[in-house]
């Protein structure tokens, strides 16, 4: 391809491209889902988190799932004044009880509640999201009222496998990530810094 053809090319990328972000003109909080059975969700989520607090941004976060193991995440951000809020009871594999979980879900879940209410705060990320809404330890409805009601600014990450219809209809970005290979499959142990 010619130089020549090439500016052209580019020229009529940038044309539509600048008539795109003209017309973007809304400006408000979005809500965002990662879903997919693919490694990193919750990374997506946290370089966004992170990217929020290097432009001075308020941001809040509740884990679910999650166990107390050593968070490299929190570890990086809570000392920028993110909240962290963190179920702390594990994989559900591994507890196994019901009622427990539910129980551990639904107090976490009051501060998630409180952040979704939480004008000051420029982005939640409500980590694991999903499976509490599929297990049904966590109301479909009552994550929705939420997400709807929270404020106008507010921007919002759900993560997880298998994010309700509901919720992704309501998200204004979904994006889903997909499996192609992972090292745990070849015999490879979970890494501080690399997976967690």
């Amino acid at each position: 391809m010619s130089d020549e053809r090439y500016r052209e090319r580019q020229q009529r990328v940038k044309e539509k491209v600048d008539a795109r972000v003209a017309a973007a003109q809304d400006e408000r909080g979005v809500l965002m889902v990662f879903t997919g059975n693919g490694k990193g969700k919750t990374t997506a989520a946290f370089g966004t988190a992170a990217r929020a607090v290097g432009h001075g941004k308020k941001v809040g976060v509740v884990q679910f799932i999650k166990g107390d193991w050593p968070n490299g995440e929190r570890n990086l951000l809570e000392p920028h004044g993110v909240e962290f809020q963190v179920m702390a009871t594990g994989f559900t594999w591994d507890t196994q009880n019901r009622e427990s979980d539910t129980a551990a879900c639904l107090a976490v879940w009051q501060h998630g509640k409180r952040m979704l209410a939480d004008a000051s705060l420029d982005l939640v990320v409500l980590d694991e999201l999903t499976y509490m809404v599929a297990y049904d330890y966590l109301p479909l409805e009552e994550v929705l009222t939420a997400l709807k009601n929270r404020p106008a600014q507010q921007s919002v990450i759900i993560t997880g496998r298998g994010c309700h219809r509901e919720i992704t209809a309501l998200a204004d970005t979904v994006s889903e990530l997909r499996p192609v290979k992972h090292a745990f499959d070849a015999g490879v142990k979970a890494q501080p810094g690399i997976d967690y």
